[in-house]
């Protein structure tokens, strides 16, 4: 029987004490919040043949990987990502780094600012403040600012603006300035579309309670393979819950093989982000992965992104991910603000320091 289980505004609220639902929402207004703020900046043009290193972990680092989705072939040069807290070994004073960390007080990332200043290379920051933005600061590297009081992974739209403004202005890309005014004015719609004041039919709330219960496997293929990376990380922090990512084609060379046991081990749902744009060869292989695990999953859902741009359909998925994992938690009864496991983690490690 489907899950008939309330996801109107009262039933979010009940949960979600931390509001992420609005934060979630205002993705429009944080991609034009992060142009205004970005501008502020005053970046500057430079030339940076070596490319565009982001140096972030967790929600701070997903604006280079979906920036690189965005950007697409219209990139002229590498946009790469240090997850850790050393950069590339080949990073030269002709790359541009651009340091990202919501609170300003991940050590991985002040590590990464450290090294890029002993090698020389033209730093930039993203950040709402902390260390990073006050050493920043001290050594007149510029700062692009990020609005205060969300949860770093609600500042999605604010990370990928970042990104996209340091890759136009050291070479790395063209500007997407009007295709992020497009995209921010079809989010509007889309929120209303799939938020928790729209019909209970809605493709969010929809997909959510096909998914509730289940492990779901999320399958990128192009420029949707980092959204499913970002779709993986919103149910592990905001549901709580386990969840995993792969790419085709490379699941069809491996991962294919393993749904064969899946109902001996737990009840995984396959959830295949599309893009209408892709190659006609993950076309079919979408097509043909769908067909041979289906008698294994418990459910197999094809979702296609929406949009004209690529930052459009990109941020599409963005959205939509990002509200089916809210309804995910709500419907486990989770509130999707708290991240205590992090947390610990994170106290952890300082105490040692």
């Amino acid at each position: 029987m489907p899950d008939t289980t309330s996801l109107d505004v009262a039933a979010v609220s009940a949960v979600d004490a931390s509001d992420q639902m609005a934060d979630a929402l205002a993705l429009g207004d944080h991609l034009r919040d992060a142009m205004w703020k970005a501008e502020s900046a005053n970046l500057g043009t430079w030339d940076s043949p070596g490319g565009l290193v982001v140096a972030g972990v967790g929600a701070s680092a997903i604006g280079g990987v979906l920036a690189r989705a965005a950007l697409g072939d219209q990139a002229a040069r590498p946009v790469l990502s240090a997850r850790g807290y050393e950069l590339p070994s080949w990073t030269t004073a002709d790359t541009t780094v651009l340091c990202a960390s919501y609170s300003g007080d991940t050590e991985e990332a002040l590590a990464c600012f450290e090294a890029a200043g002993v090698i020389g290379a033209r730093r930039v920051v993203v950040t709402s403040g902390g260390e990073l933005g006050r050493l920043a600061r001290s050594e007149d590297v510029p700062v692009i600012p990020v609005a205060g009081g969300l949860q770093p992974r609600a500042a999605v739209g604010y990370m990928l603006v970042a990104v996209l403004e340091a890759a136009a202005a050291c070479g790395v890309g063209p500007s997407l300035r009007a295709e992020l005014d497009v995209a921010a004015e079809a989010l509007d719609r889309l929120a209303g579309e799939w938020g928790p004041g729209a019909d209970d039919d809605s493709r969010a709330k929809t997909l959510a309670r096909a998914l509730h219960g289940t492990v779901p496997v999320f399958m990128g293929m192009g420029i949707t393979a980092p959204v499913a990376y970002r779709w993986k990380c919103q149910v592990n922090e905001n549901a709580e819950s386990p969840a995993f990512w792969s790419e085709l084609p490379e699941l069809d060379h491996n991962e294919v093989v393993g749904w064969g046991g899946a109902p001996d081990v737990a009840p995984f749902s396959a959830v295949l982000l599309e893009d209408c744009d892709q190659h006609p060869r993950l076309v079919r292989r979408a097509e043909l992965t769908a067909e041979v695990i289906r008698d294994r999953a418990a459910g197999v859902h094809r979702v296609e992104s929406c949009g004209g741009t690529a930052v459009e359909r990109v941020l599409s998925l963005v959205l939509l991910g990002d509200l089916v994992s809210i309804y995910l938690a709500v419907l486990r009864g989770v509130d999707p603000g708290p991240v205590a496991a992090v947390e610990r983690l994170r106290a952890a490690l300082a105490a040692e320091a």
